[in-house]
């Protein structure tokens, strides 16, 4: 038996003035599913993702749909809340509060009232807190400030708090960028074991090859704001004019 997609999204556009960053992009993901998003500088990829999140607002014309909803046009905070969880090229974390506490808060329930959470309900989310940051491989550094880890540290935590939301699809635009090899393909063994443990689908902009190719089950690639091509990592990787893409006239993954 077939299993309905978790998300489809369809005719996805977007237009800057005079420039358009998305030319009607067509998308469907499998639950549980690990996609690769490539593609040249500008080929629209990160802003596909804000589209996907919320971010940024679909064109006309454009739909998206989430475990059968049409969230098209919805506010970040609702997709969140539907099961849409996202990260971003820049960290997003509590630089000032330690590592267990960023945890802690991510933890706490996604109503607006973060400030009247008494005293007793913080401490019991201290264990299941410590239980994750623990999982995380930051035990070291539980009670560290964020804004003194690592980048790669940082990334780790990040992931936790939006793992901590309970997501159903997982966006992640250049989750290792800035990091070392090592550093790279550690955090996405994290991801994928997560991902796998939660059944969290996930679609991620990657300009690593070797970490898309390692860790995708499909790949999509995109040009100029359009779908070019899709496929297992053995098609694409024998797909003659992705390769014009990255080495030809077009620039340089990002």
């Amino acid at each position: 038996m077939s299993r309905e997609p978790i998300l489809v999204a369809r005719n996805v556009t977007k237009q800057y003035g005079g420039f358009v960053a998305l030319g009607g992009v067509d998308l469907t993901l499998q639950p549980g599913e690990r996609r690769a998003l490539i593609g040249p500088n500008g080929a629209g990829k990160s802003t596909f993702i804000a589209v996907l999140g919320g971010q940024q607002a679909v064109g006309p014309g454009s739909t998206v749909h989430f475990a059968g909803r049409d969230i098209s046009g919805a506010l970040p905070q609702e997709i969140a809340r539907l099961g849409i969880a996202r990260t971003f090229q820049i960290n997003r974390v509590f630089r000032r509060l330690s590592v267990l506490d960023n945890v802690r808060t991510a933890l706490l329930p996604s109503n607006g009232r973060v400030f009247s959470v008494s005293e007793r309900h913080l401490t019991a989310l201290t264990s299941p807190a410590m239980t994750m940051v623990t999982g995380l491989g930051l035990g070291r550094v539980a009670h560290d400030a964020a804004e003194t880890l690592s980048l790669g540290d940082r990334k780790r935590l990040e992931f936790g708090m939006v793992l901590a939301t309970r997501p159903k699809v997982l966006l992640l635009d250049e989750p290792t960028a800035g990091m070392g090899l090592n550093e790279r393909r550690s955090l996405m063994e994290l991801m994928v074991e997560h991902a796998a443990r939660d059944q969290i689908t996930l679609l991620f902009v990657e300009h690593d090859i070797d970490i898309v190719f390692r860790f995708a089950d499909r790949i999509t690639v995109m040009s100029r704001g359009k779908i070019f091509a899709e496929g297992t990592p053995a098609e694409i990787g024998a797909n003659s004019a992705v390769q014009d893409i990255y080495l030809g006239t077009e620039g340089a993954p990002s």
